[in-house]
This record gives structure tokens, C-alpha cells and sequence, in this order.
């Protein structure tokens, strides 16, 4: 059992539950890390054990890319129980998970292991729930993208983990605290928490994002080209064929949608693999930015891990 720090320091009393339906349902160790090196090893040694975690959709998103990065993610089932804001597990909730926590816990001891499809892209990244083109940089968004929990992928980016917890607002969180620690992130929330004060009249008024001259290929076949803005573009994995023999033996297809600017219907495809080129754009995969690229591929991975879920009916 894997709790994430954040997850301890804003919502104990969820950790608190999760742990006590675990604990009394089945022999659990629990790992509590620091940080995102102890995050790694309490995995590691897991021995035989089935991964747990407590946190939410970025500590999904952490334990599933070390999985991949051991060559265990197809052997090693992963069960999740969110703890965080509705906006911090919206993947969890996504992808079939209970967000109450002691139906999540239940569904960890009885429930049942689901295989999932992915996207993987041509520099090693995966997407588990959702790939969305481009990203919002206005208002909030662009203090989130700044400070977190939204972490570019270029040279040496801050740890997710250490973001997440340099960067947690909750209002009401100091309260009665004048006599206790002072946690090493605290500096960091108050600055975020003023960044976000100055741009709040800019929240109000949420900035459309503009729009962009993207070429789109799916399975080879072009969905948009540079001489029409697109206002945006998602791909989500686990789409099924259209009809039975057009995908091929027992594969998953992803589901690619072109928004264009102005009132044009969509675009709607189904593929393996889905290329976006164009001047250089950031992406959105599940809860982190990438970016900024010219040129990206991602391929739909069928059955590429497996996550305990409840059992259907």
C-alpha cells in the first residue's frame, strides 16, 4: 500500500478510512515516501505483493510509468483508491474507479482486474485516459502550467510529486496549525496562492485558446492539413472497431476527434496510430503537459496493463 504524500497532507482523514477497510480485509505493508526516489523504491520492493495506491490520478500515473519502465506493467495488476479534489481524479473516475473511498477500498479487496488499452508515443511517454491538443495558457491555466500540478516534459522537469506538494492550495489548511511544523512546501503554496489572487479578474473571463495549423494523420489518413485551423484535438484509447473485421485480430482502436475553428462539425476517426505535426504545440496526456514538439506519434497499446475495477452488474 502506497500512500502519496500529498494525498497525507491534504485529505488524512480518506487516508485514514482507506487504510482501515484495507488493513481489515487483507495483510497490507504500508509504504509512506517522502519523495519521488522513496516513491520508487517502496515500489521496487514490493516483492510479490499487489501495488495499492493512495493519492490521486498523478500517483496513478507515477506507479503505472515505473511499472513500465521495470518491463512489469503487463504482469502486475494496479489498484487505486483516489484521494484528492473531484479535478485531481478525474482520470480515476474516468477510467471506472470509484472516487468514494471505501467503495474504492472494497473494490481493491473484491473486486475485479480489467485490462486497459494505452497510447504510447514516439519518445517513451504513455496516455492512459486522454490525449487533448492544444493547451489552454490563460488565467489559470497559465499559473498551473508555471507552478504546477501541469509539468512541461522538456530537460530535467520538476518531479511531479515534489510539484503536486510544493503547490497544494486548500483553503482553511493553516488553521490552528501556529504551534506545529511548518511543512518545507508551505513558502511555495502562499506563492502560488498569490499568483493565483492577481490573475483572478483573467480567471473570470477564461481565454479561449486559439486556434492552430495542425496536420493530422490517423492510420495514415489525413484528417487535417496546415492550411485550416484546428481548434483542437483529442485521441482516447479503447475505442472498439467499427465494424468487426476492420481492426484486425482482437485490437483497440483510439478514438480521434478534429474540433475546427468556427462552427464546422468534427472530424471523427478511428485508428492505431495517430500523428500530429505542425509549428511547435504542447499537449495535454492525462494530468501533465507536454511539449513544446513539432512532430508526435502516438500508437494505441491494446491490453497494455491491467487495473482493478468493480465488477460489472
Amino acid at each position: 500500500m502506497v500512500i502519496d504524500p500529498v494525498a497525507r497532507s491534504t485529505d488524512g482523514e480518506s487516508v485514514r478510512i482507506a487504510k482501515d477497510v484495507l488493513c481489515a480485509g487483507a495483510g497490507a505493508k504500508i509504504c509512506l515516501p517522502e519523495g519521488p526516489e522513496e516513491f520508487a523504491r517502496a515500489l521496487a520492493r514490493r516483492g510479490q505483493r499487489r501495488p495499492v495506491v493512495i493519492g490521486d490520478d498523478r500517483a496513478l500515473l507515477r506507479v503505472v510509468s515505473l511499472l513500465d519502465k521495470q518491463r512489469q506493467l503487463t504482469d502486475v495488476p494496479v489498484s487505486m483508491v483516489p484521494v484528492g479534489a473531484p479535478a485531481t481524479v478525474a482520470l480515476s473516475r474516468a477510467l471506472g474507479v470509484p472516487t468514494d473511498t471505501v467503495t474504492a477500498a472494497r473494490t481493491v479487496l473484491d473486486g475485479g482486474e480489467r485490462s486497459m488499452d494505452l497510447l504510447r508515443d514516439d519518445s517513451d511517454g504513455i496516455v492512459l485516459g486522454a490525449l487533448r491538443i492544444p493547451c489552454a495558457a490563460g488565467g489559470h491555466d497559465a499559473v498551473r502550467h508555471l507552478l504546477g500540478p501541469q509539468v512541461p516534459r522538456p530537460a530535467a522537469p520538476r518531479d511531479p510529486v515534489e510539484v503536486r506538494a510544493a503547490t497544494e492550495v486548500r483553503g482553511g489548511a493553516a488553521a490552528g496549525e501556529a504551534g506545529a511544523p511548518r511543512p518545507w512546501w508551505r513558502p511555495a503554496a502562499r506563492t502560488a496562492r498569490t499568483a493565483l489572487a492577481l490573475l483572478a479578474p483573467a480567471a473570470g473571463r477564461r481565454a479561449r485558446v486559439p486556434a492552430q495549423r495542425l496536420r493530422i494523420e490517423a492510420d495514415g489518413v489525413l484528417l487535417a492539413d496546415l492550411d485550416r485551423p484546428v481548434r483542437g484535438v483529442s485521441v482516447v484509447p479503447g475505442a472498439r472497431p467499427a465494424s468487426g473485421g476492420g481492426a484486425g485480430a482482437g485490437g483497440e482502436l483510439a478514438e480521434v476527434v478534429v474540433h475546427w475553428a468556427g462552427e464546422a462539425r468534427p472530424v471523427r476517426a478511428r485508428a492505431r496510430a495517430v500523428t500530429v505535426s505542425g509549428a511547435d504545440f504542447h499537449y495535454r496526456a492525462d494530468a501533465v503537459v507536454g511539449g513544446p514538439v513539432r512532430t508526435r506519434t502516438w500508437t494505441v497499446q491494446a491490453g497494455a496493463w491491467r487495473l482493478q475495477l468493480p465488477h460489472s452488474g
